[in-house]
């Protein structure tokens, strides 16, 4: 089982829809494929039109007892473990566990979903915390939306520097540019000077209409039969990630 996290510490910079995207192209390809929501805000379950049960809260995440939790999805091969409100004090929480074991909490609790996944995609908050040091630990790829500007390039700089902190090796991050507008000046100086660096990825995501009213629709931009250019851009993403880091 791989555990993919899509993390930036920096909002608005496509975290969800990418979480939300991949997920989908995943288990389209045959992945066997848990989504874990794991945002307060509960925009990936909202996209897959699923709510949190009342029974479900903070406190049995971390005690393991979720597993009942898991929902199944409209779409085959993939589940989702909707995100909680009382997520939001998640880090309290963890940072309440012994010091040697609270950047290993995450890691340990998705253990036991080894043989029922192959791949596990986290949608995570934009904070930097000991949930985010958890996050960068249990993940063995942290796949990072970059839109071209200096605000999230510096978010990027800062998720480097929380790798060396807790000790991850730089090469378990993958960027990629995310909501390109290509006729903006700015954008594609960037994308030209950053795409050469090995994080970076070559494939990138446009910013199209069609990914912004996912809310509308509640759905990925490729359950529809129409081959959209967005649904494309994350087939692409989703095998330089495959090919790049999960070794298949």
């Amino acid at each position: 089982m791989k555990t993919i996290a899509v993390y930036s510490s920096k909002g608005g910079v496509g975290k969800t829809a990418t979480s939300v995207n991949l997920a989908f192209t995943a288990s389209m390809a045959g992945e066997r494929v848990l989504l874990c929501d794991m945002d307060s805000q509960g925009a990936a379950s909202f996209y897959y039109r699923i709510k949190p049960k009342k029974k479900f809260n903070r406190a049995r995440l971390l005690r393991g007892e979720f597993y009942e939790f898991i929902r199944g999805t409209d779409f085959p091969n993939l589940d989702l473990l909707p995100a909680h409100f009382s997520f939001r004090n998640l880090d309290i929480a963890i940072n309440e566990e012994k010091k040697d074991k609270k950047r290993e909490v995450l890691a340990s609790l998705l253990v036991p979903l080894a043989d029922q996944y192959d791949c596990v995609i986290l949608d995570c908050p934009p904070n930097v915390t000991v949930l985010s040091e958890n996050i960068i630990t249990a993940a063995d790829c942290v796949v990072v939306p970059v839109v071209p500007t200096t605000l999230s390039l510096l978010a990027l700089e800062q998720l480097l520097k929380l790798c060396k902190k807790v000790g991850c090796k730089k090469n378990k991050i993958l960027a990629f540019f995310s909501m390109v507008e290509r006729r903006k000046l700015m954008h594609n100086s960037i994308m030209k000077k950053y795409r050469a660096y090995p994080i970076f990825m070559q494939s990138y995501v446009p910013f199209m209409a069609e990914i912004e009213k996912m809310g509308m629709y509640r759905r990925p931009v490729g359950s529809t039969p129409r081959k959209s250019v967005a649904a494309q851009a994350y087939e692409l993403l989703w095998q330089e990630i495959r090919a790049r880091r999960l070794g298949q």
